[in-house]
């Protein structure tokens, strides 16, 4: 396919996100003075900003690159939960793969901005693993939305969403129905995830999922060191983010490694759910594992130059690509 050929095809991919959703709220402000009370500073608020976070994220980077993401999660019957309903309805995402308990809280990030500046940031949420109830409705749920498909992602934030039952019994589902499986992992869930398609740590989250050191700058260490972790995951390919390094992929019998491209970065909240975001819609397209390795790190870069967890601009993306496959 022409790269015109592989963007105009993200539309007409359904994406299905399952995982931990959330808010990101922001209060934009200045600090013009230290409080008296403490050594910190004052911010005067200016602005405040909710957007979707987490898995949400994911969905809103789905959505900017043209195709249709459905969100699967488990959340609260808290004001916060009617906030995520509202925002998912306001940006015309679909809300049927919502499932709402009174177990749960509503997870809210709430960051504290002085101009482009992060002065704190202030998390309510739990993390405990969902009841059986609320795993077998998940698991339902998901069973219903796979069909209508043509990717998975299991976007895990720890927060208690997934764990190995749900997952397991999930990813067998996609696999009798031929939809391909994606994982954004954290520490909980690490070695759950046998059978996916494509797993995509970053390199500290796969030095503390397996337990293992080694030096990411050596390409023979690092191709050895992630086979061997597919092997033990089970999982049939290796899609690693290597921070300023780049980003390393084992897939379907090829090994590259995509250095990263110079860009004058301002903020990397959110460039791992870009990447997952870029690598799952590839996946969905069947592109080779040398594309969604480009791709992904690309995007991921890109939204690095905002402030903020920002979704990936598919046209500027599409220029991207376009300047550096000539």
């Amino acid at each position: 396919m022409t790269v015109n050929q592989i963007f105009d095809s993200f539309d007409n991919l359904r994406v299905l996100i399952i995982g931990d959703v959330m808010i990101d709220s922001y209060i934009f402000g200045k600090v013009e003075r230290i409080s008296p009370e403490a050594p910190i500073p004052v911010v005067n608020v200016k602005r405040k900003e909710i957007r979707l976070g987490g898995a949400g994220n994911v969905a809103m980077n789905i959505k900017s690159l043209g195709a249709t993401p459905v969100l699967c999660s488990v959340v609260g019957t808290d004001p916060e939960a009617k906030d995520l309903i509202e925002l998912l309805n306001n940006n015309t995402l679909p809300v049927e793969g919502i499932i709402q308990s009174p177990n749960r809280v509503t997870t809210v990030k709430q960051r504290i901005m002085a101009g482009s500046q992060h002065v704190v940031r202030i998390d309510s949420e739990m993390d405990t693993p969902i009841n059986a109830d609320e795993r077998t409705s998940l698991i339902e749920k998901a069973k219903s939305l796979i069909p209508s498909c043509q990717v998975v992602i299991f976007e895990d934030y720890d927060k208690g969403v997934l764990d190995q039952q749900s997952i397991q019994q999930i990813v067998a589902f996609a696999k009798q129905h031929n939809i391909p499986t994606i994982v954004d992992p954290k520490k909980r869930n690490f070695t759950h995830y046998q059978g996916t398609d494509l797993f995509k740590p970053n390199l500290k989250e796969l030095k503390e999922g397996l337990k293992i050191d080694f030096n990411a700058d050596n390409l023979e260490d690092l191709k050895k060191v992630v086979a061997e972790a597919k092997k033990t995951l089970g999982v049939n390919g290796i899609f690693l983010t290597l921070s300023e390094r780049g980003v390393f992929i084992d897939f379907q019998n090829e090994v590259h490694h995509i250095a990263a491209h110079l860009r004058s970065i301002t903020d990397v909240s959110g460039a791992g759910d870009t990447v997952v975001s870029i690598a799952a819609i590839c996946l969905g397209l069947k592109l080779s594992p040398k594309a969604i390795a480009e791709l992904s790190n690309l995007g991921g870069g890109l939204v690095c130059e905002y402030v903020g967890v920002v979704p990936i601009e598919k046209e500027k993306l599409r220029a991207e690509y376009q300047k550096n496959n000539k």
